[in-house]
């Protein structure tokens, strides 16, 4: 997937996250408490009524979640912390097909201490004309319009609302 790939350069914690590699995630815009992200549906990734798994829908918001959660650049002092789910809910709004394009667009809706509560919105949209059915929009296809946290980027055409999921986060130490 050409664009911004999932990468340690691009946040740390996607230093050794292979399992969003696989999926072939795109980090779109990542701010304090909010990260907008989109990956292709592809074959491999639907279930036996060629709908996309309930499990990559999952992975895929937990991904936003995460992203979310955890600062692209830490506080020193924050250096030896890690936020992780402590909890979460997902709920299945309509299906998603093959070759249609997924954005979760998540956001930090409370934090109190160690504790925290995410939003996150994931969208299925069919891809772009002229883009192979596997593939998101490329950078070249598309201009990156600056992202306001909580509101998608101009480019993105978020499609249907197919799931919500929320998240309830707790900081707690690396060790």
């Amino acid at each position: 997937m050409a664009g911004l790939t999932v990468s340690g350069d691009t946040h740390p914690i996607l230093k050794d996250d292979y399992a969003s590699e696989w999926m072939g995630i795109e980090v779109v815009a990542l701010d304090d408490g909010h990260a907008t992200i989109r990956m292709p549906l592809r074959q491999e990734m639907l279930n036996g009524f060629g709908m996309a798994h309930g499990g990559m829908i999952f992975a895929f918001g937990d991904t936003a979640f995460a992203l979310a959660c955890n600062p692209a650049n830490p506080d020193p002092a924050d250096e030896g912390n890690i936020t992780v789910a402590s909890g979460v809910d997902i709920n299945f709004l309509k299906p998603a097909f093959r070759g249609q394009v997924l954005t979760a667009v998540a956001n930090r809706r409370a934090s109190t201490g160690r504790s925290g509560l995410y939003d996150i919105q994931i969208y299925a949209a069919d891809p772009v004309a002229g883009t192979a059915p596997d593939t998101a929009p490329s950078p070249a296809a598309t201009a990156h319009a600056a992202t306001v946290p909580g509101e998608l980027p101009t480019d993105i055409l978020p499609g249907e609302l197919v799931a919500e999921f929320r998240g309830r986060s707790r900081t707690i130490s690396k060790k």
